[in-house]
């Protein structure tokens, strides 16, 4: 099925999302890899806020390189998934709902997945080049000396995805979870 969804990423939408459904994002999504998701697990074991709300936010699992003259942001392909994993069911916890990126992710994320409702979204590795004409703005948000693994909240225009995990656990990219 293709769909069109806009940002934030409600639970009942998230939970409406089947894996194998195709999807057109439009809204804002923050931009954040190990090292930025590493310092936000830090800030809430200090009892500290995140630097976004990340109620019904979704994270895309980004480092874009530096943007060309002209450009809002340079490629911006996806980073494999599974690196975030450790710090994933803590922000799971918090509120996040959607999640972008390459490859399969571990039981206890799609486990605190199905316990939170949130999704799973992949996007075309290889191809930042292209994803990277549906990003419109880009701005540092926080953590501005992990350069290009500083969060950004960017915003999106139709930029396609796929759901490979959905809130049921059904997973894509893994035939026992797979029940399709």
């Amino acid at each position: 099925m293709n769909l069109k969804i806009t940002t934030p990423l409600t639970k009942e939408i998230a939970r409406s999302l089947k894996a194998g459904d195709i999807v057109s994002l439009t809204g804002v999504v923050y931009a954040a890899r190990d090292a930025a998701h590493k310092r936000m697990i830090e800030a809430l074991a200090e009892g500290k806020d995140l630097p976004f709300d990340i109620t019904d936010a979704v994270i895309y699992y980004l480092g874009p390189s530096p943007a060309r003259e002209g450009q809002v942001i340079g490629s911006a392909g996806p980073t494999t998934a599974g690196r975030m994993d450790k710090y994933t069911p803590a922000l799971l916890a918090k509120g996040l709902r959607g999640m972008i990126g390459k490859g399969r992710r571990s039981d206890a994320v799609v486990e605190s997945m199905k316990e939170t409702g949130a999704v799973y979204f992949a996007a075309v590795g290889g191809a930042g080049a292209l994803l990277s004409k549906h990003i419109t703005k880009s701005e540092v948000l926080a953590y501005e000396d992990l350069g290009t693994e500083a969060i950004r909240r960017l915003y999106v225009e139709d930029f396609p995805v796929i759901v490979v995990i959905d809130s049921e656990g059904k997973d894509l990219y893994d035939r026992k979870r797979n029940t399709l």
